[in-house]
């Protein structure tokens, strides 16, 4: 086969990639290893930048966004008993939107088939060939049969286990790492929200998310150690802790109810440089992972999308072939001001075993000024929904 692109990975970074390349006239091929259930299975982050929104309405999939996603103007941040509201609109300018990965996916998948787009699903033994010639090659095996495509370029939206990443030589490749000694229980329940705005709560016991996927669905978060096992966690535990976390005022209003799904999900700060080699050019979390405190997974991976699907199409329709050295360099510079707020954020919020006296007293000011100075409030307002996306010329 040849095509002009080819994509690993069918997450919503390599559907979103697709989907644009396909409406500027550029062909593309997506490869994933799993089926398309085990892909719309996975239940991740449900907030959407204001650029990423932008994104998706570019790329004609936000009929269902804009109709059912909800806008949030302001979050809330809950500490040493005080409640303090963060104004992100009245600050920045812009909001956010609460409208889940799965759903985003979703829409992407459903507008990849009704355009014809070629997929492959459930594809083993992926290899990338001669990615620093004109005319890279990738070979892969569905049931049973051995494939292989030309193309001008690979997108490598893989993942961190993907085989992407690592087609780049390690004596290339830079890789920069923070490991956090505790991970993130999650549950999702057909139950209200419990406040109509997101709650990012500080708690001796441990940090505590209250979010949300629609009015009728919710989704909350307990910091708990890495040696915990979900299957030790309930429902009745889990509901009883979140009540120990939170104030009384708070959990009067708190509706309970069965798990649709419990996880508990590691948090680690990763990056890795460049993020091209050759004709290979690295998005989403193939290159880089945060913790998802700052919500900035998926509309990192979205601002990596921005950046190749628009160099691509000048590459393509205008000859300019210069701008593709520029893609790591562009990319780069937001995804580490995204790993900054990700990491400044879970240092403020979290409780950390390891901290000295010092530490904590610092940690303990940190709040205090961030979340109650006019400027503090809008440094974080203003990373909250998305910096902007530089230009590409």
């Amino acid at each position: 086969m040849k095509t002009q692109v080819v994509i690993v990975g069918a997450g919503p970074s390599g559907l979103l990639l697709g989907q644009l390349l396909q409406a500027a006239g550029i062909s593309n091929i997506i490869l994933e290893r799993q089926s398309p259930d085990y892909v719309l299975g996975r239940i991740r982050a449900g907030i959407l930048e204001s650029g990423t929104v932008e994104l998706l309405r570019e790329a004609g999939v936000s009929q269902r966004m804009d109709s059912e996603g909800l806008v949030h103007e302001g979050v809330e941040f809950l500490f040493d008993g005080q409640r303090i509201p963060v104004a992100l609109k009245a600050l920045s300018g812009k909001a956010v939107m609460v409208y889940g990965q799965t759903e985003v996916t979703r829409d992407l998948m459903a507008a990849r088939e009704q355009e014809g787009g070629a997929s492959f699903y459930g594809v083993s033994r992926v290899e990338l060939h001669s990615l620093k010639s004109d005319r890279p090659r990738v070979t892969f095996e569905q049931a049973g049969e051995r494939y292989s495509i030309e193309c001008d370029y690979v997108a490598g939206c893989d993942g961190f286990h993907g085989v992407s990443r690592q087609a780049i030589p390690k004596t290339v490749l830079r890789e920069y790492e923070r490991a956090y000694s505790f991970g993130w229980l999650g549950l999702l329940a057909d139950t209200p929200p419990l406040h109509h705005e997101l709650i990012y709560a500080h708690h001796s016991r441990g940090f505590v998310l209250c979010s949300q996927r629609s009015l009728t669905r919710s989704r909350y978060y307990l910091q708990v150690p890495l040696s915990e096992k979900v299957e030790q966690w309930s429902d009745a535990r889990f509901w009883d802790e979140l009540e120990q976390r939170l104030p009384a005022e708070l959990t009067a209003g708190l509706q309970t109810g069965p798990s649709l799904e419990k996880s508990i999900a590691p948090l680690r700060s990763f990056v890795a440089e460049p993020m091209q080699y050759g004709r290979l050019f690295l998005v989403g979390d193939a290159a880089h992972i945060v913790p998802p405190t700052g919500a900035k997974g998926l509309n990192l991976a979205a601002s990596d999308v921005n950046y190749l699907w628009r160099i691509l199409s000048k590459v393509y329709h205008e000859g300019r072939t210069d701008l593709l050295e520029r893609y790591s360099e562009l990319a780069l510079r937001r995804v580490w001001k995204g790993e900054r707020f990700s990491w400044f954020m879970t240092g403020l919020l979290h409780e950390f075993s390891e901290q000295s006296g010092f530490e904590r007293r610092i940690q303990q000011a940190e709040r205090e000024y961030y979340l109650t100075s006019r400027a503090g409030l809008t440094t974080i307002a203003e990373n909250y929904v998305g910096l902007p996306f530089e230009e590409v010329r």
